[in-house]
């Protein structure tokens, strides 16, 4: 994320607004890209000044927003073969298990998988094109696109920017020896994070039924 932040930092503004947009987009259209860093880099370089964090937000809104409704409509022509062909092209981010997993989570929450999904980093992925095939309707995925979308981008942006802008004066007073503390917790924290999310991953999903379940009828 680093190296994201710095690449982007040299950047014209305007520049950064438009990678925000379409990296996000085209994640969201089914394509795994690392949409989620690079809001997270931009959000960074909002509370340093470099950009401003409402043109950020807006443009991930946008980007979301307008790559699930492709993906919705690209998932609802193609339908599960896409998404097998999706998943053989990248079977780590969209392989049989995480097809599983983000079907799971249609058939128990419906078209709020859409809102939420936008939270998740596989139902971030796979949200449209698996909305567009399970055949839900578009006027409620539309809506819980655009929530979820504005909630995420707008939450993340001046969340970020809030905590980067607090840090900043933080950091000026602080001892080296707090920050190395500070530093160790944050490693601790992710790691323990990361190990209890690896947890869920291996819980086992039940086998598919033979027909698609058609989260539109909830």
């Amino acid at each position: 994320m680093v190296d994201v932040q710095h690449w982007l930092s040299a950047l014209p503004p305007g520049v950064i607004y438009l990678i925000v947009a379409g990296v996000i987009g085209v994640e969201s259209m089914g394509i795994p890209l690392p949409g989620e860093i690079v809001l997270v880099s931009s959000a960074l370089l909002a509370a340093a000044g470099a950009v401003e964090p409402e043109w950020v937000a807006t443009a991930a809104a946008a980007g979301a927003i307008v790559g699930d409704s492709i993906g919705y409509a690209v998932g609802r022509r193609g339908g599960r073969p896409l998404l097998e062909r999706l998943g053989r092209r990248f079977p780590k981010h969209l392989g049989p298990a995480q097809l599983a997993r983000a079907e799971q989570s249609f058939a128990r929450h419906g078209v709020w998988a859409v809102f939420f999904g936008r939270f998740v980093a596989l139902l971030r992925i796979l949200a449209g094109p698996l909305a567009g095939a399970l055949h839900v309707p578009y006027r409620r995925f539309l809506v819980a696109n655009a929530a979820g979308g504005l909630v995420w981008a707008f939450g993340t942006t001046y969340l970020l920017f809030s905590v980067g802008r607090a840090a900043e004066h933080w950091l000026k007073d602080i001892s080296w020896a707090g920050l190395v503390i500070a530093v160790l917790a944050g490693v601790a924290s992710t790691w323990w994070l990361r190990r209890r999310a690896r947890r869920l991953e291996q819980v086992q999903v039940p086998d598919q039924a033979d027909e698609p379940v058609h989260a539109g009828d909830r």
